[in-house]
C-alpha cells in the first residue's frame, strides 16, 4: 500500500500553471526522488503534498489522509525540511530542538538526535553561527524530532561543499534504515542517482517519466542519470 498517492495534481498562480496533471505514488520505506530543474514545479508539488498549499485540482492522500482536511494529524507524522527554511539567527540549537519537540506527543530525545547528526557539541551555538552543513543537519534533526513516518526533504544539499554533501547522503541512508520513508526533492543528478530508489522527473509542471535510476538510464540509453535526464527533458527519448 502506498504511503503517498498523488493523482492529477494541478496548481496555478494567476495565469501561471506551476503544476499540471502530476501523478505518482510513494511506497513505504523507499527514498523517492522528485527531480527537475529550478522552476519545474518540484517545490510546489511537495508543498501541496504536505498541506502547505491548496491544489486547484487533483487528489492527494498521505498515509490515507487528506493533507488539508487532516493537516494537524499529518503534521505529527510527516517531517518537513523545505528549501527556504530559516531560523532566527540568535536561536540556539538546543532551544530550537526543545521548541520543535514540544509540538509532538511522543518526540525523539533531542540530545540523542543531535548526537546522531554530529551536533551534540553545538547545543549552545546560535543558528547564525552554524556552517552551511551544520544548518542542514539541524534542519534534518528538526524534521525528525517528531518521530515521523515520512520525511520530506527539499533541496537538502544545495550550497554544500562536496565533503558536507557526501556526509549528508550518509545521513539520509541512515534515516531510511531507521524505517522512515523519504521524499527527496533535488535538481542535483548525482544525489538522485546515489540515493533514490525511484525518481519522478518533472519538467514544466509535468511528470515526464518515473522509474529507478537504472531504469531511466537504460530507457535513455545513456551512461549516467545526468545524461539520461538531458536526453529525456530534450525530448530525445520516446
Amino acid at each position: 500500500m502506498s504511503v503517498i498517492e498523488v493523482e492529477h495534481l494541478r496548481k496555478t498562480y494567476g495565469t501561471t500553471v506551476a503544476v499540471d496533471d502530476v501523478s505518482f505514488t510513494v511506497a513505504p520505506g523507499e527514498i523517492f526522488g522528485i527531480l527537475g530543474r529550478n522552476g519545474a514545479g518540484k517545490t510546489t508539488t511537495v508543498e501541496c503534498v504536505v498541506g502547505l498549499r491548496r491544489p486547484d485540482g487533483g487528489r492527494i492522500r498521505v498515509l490515507g489522509r487528506d493533507p488539508l482536511r487532516d493537516h494537524a494529524e499529518l503534521t505529527r507524522r510527516v517531517g518537513v525540511q523545505l528549501q527556504d527554511s530559516q531560523l532566527p539567527e540568535r536561536l540556539r540549537v538546543g532551544e530550537a530542538m526543545r521548541l520543535y519537540r514540544s509540538f509532538y506527543p511522543d518526540p525523539a530525545d533531542p540530545g540523542e538526535l543531535l548526537a546522531q547528526l554530529g551536533l551534540k557539541n553545538k547545543e549552545k551555538t546560535p543558528y547564525g553561527k552554524l556552517s552551511g552543513g551544520q544548518k542542514q543537519r539541524l534542519s534534518i534533526a528538526l524534521a525528525l524530532v517528531g518521530r515521523p513516518r515520512i520525511a520530506v526533504l527539499d533541496e537538502l544539499t544545495t550550497g554544500l561543499d562536496p565533503h558536507a554533501r557526501r556526509d549528508t547522503w550518509d545521513l539520509i541512508d541512515g534515516i531510511r534504515a531507521g524505517g522512515v520513508t523519504i521524499v527527496l526533492v533535488t535538481h542535483f543528478m548525482p544525489e538522485a542517482e546515489r540515493l533514490c530508489d525511484r525518481i519522478a522527473v518533472i519538467e514544466s509542471g509535468r511528470v515526464l517519466v518515473t522509474g529507478s535510476p537504472a531504469e531511466l538510464i537504460a530507457r535513455a540509453g545513456q551512461p549516467t542519470l545526468e545524461d539520461a535526464y538531458v536526453a529525456l527533458t530534450a525530448g530525445r527519448v520516446s
